[in-house]
């Protein structure tokens, strides 16, 4: 299947896609209207970094779920619709479901690990009387708007108290997918407006999250290593799942 065939199919939502927006939209709504009786499924059911002190093992499942805003959950909502209901219907509910699993937990996985390797090398210029500083009280100044001037100490509350939320992970992980399975679809951006297939369009995106998460940029808040987990885990699949169905892919 190197190209995208339009059916009459193609608009309707199958059920496991159907069914994670739903899931997505009412986790959303949820965190918009609990914090008045001071509970916030943002810190509870985002995902922190295992050595934090807010990290507990339901992270791993529940962050899949949560998103920041309308906006976040849009994009990604839109994405898994516009493409993950193509992959449901040549899959199957049971298959999808599993990539869709498997990817989020290959996103979080690498990011996790991106950030142990940065633990190490700022832990050598942190003494521990700092460490114990941000690691009960780097939540608190997050939420007052501030950070710690020391660049160490800095990077080590983004470390330990940033949490990560959304189902970006698994998004990058169908976009993979597709790109295998339909190489040569031709994608329209909004920006810049202009058509592109489908390959080298996840090329160029993969590109642009490493240069992004290599470069570390001041005020990014987005996980680009959990997307670049995402991606590599959904072609991994793929490509395990066709070794002996070689005609499947271009």
């Amino acid at each position: 299947m190197s190209s995208f065939q339009f059916r009459s199919n193609r608009f309707s939502t199958p059920e496991v896609v159907k069914n994670l927006i739903i899931i997505n939209v009412l986790f959303l709504l949820a965190s918009f209207a609990l914090p008045r009786f001071g509970i916030r499924l943002d810190e509870t059911l985002g995902l922190f970094f295992f050595k934090s002190k807010y990290f507990e093992g339901w992270q791993l499942f529940s962050h899949f779920f949560m998103h920041a805003n309308w906006f976040h959950l849009f994009v990604n909502m839109f994405a898994l619709w516009m493409f993950g209901s193509r992959l449901e219907q040549i899959w199957g509910p049971k298959r999808f479901l599993t990539f869709y699993f498997v990817t989020a937990a290959g996103a979080f996985l690498l990011h996790s690990l991106v950030q142990f390797i940065q633990l190490q090398q700022v832990m050598p210029n942190i003494s521990a009387a700092d460490y114990q500083e941000v690691y009960e009280n780097g939540r608190q100044v997050l939420y007052q708007g501030k950070s710690y001037i020391d660049p160490n100490l800095k990077a080590l509350n983004e470390i330990l108290n940033v949490n990560v939320v959304g189902a970006s992970g698994a998004v990058f992980g169908i976009l993979a997918a597709f790109a295998l399975y339909f190489p040569n679809t031709r994608l329209f951006l909004l920006f810049p407006p202009i058509p592109i297939k489908a390959k080298y369009f996840v090329l160029i995106y993969a590109a642009f999250e490493l240069f992004q998460g290599v470069g570390h940029f001041e005020g990014d808040n987005v996980a680009h290593f959990a997307h670049l987990g995402g991606a590599l885990f959904g072609f991994l699949m793929v490509k395990y799942w066709n070794k002996t169905n070689r005609n499947s892919l271009y």
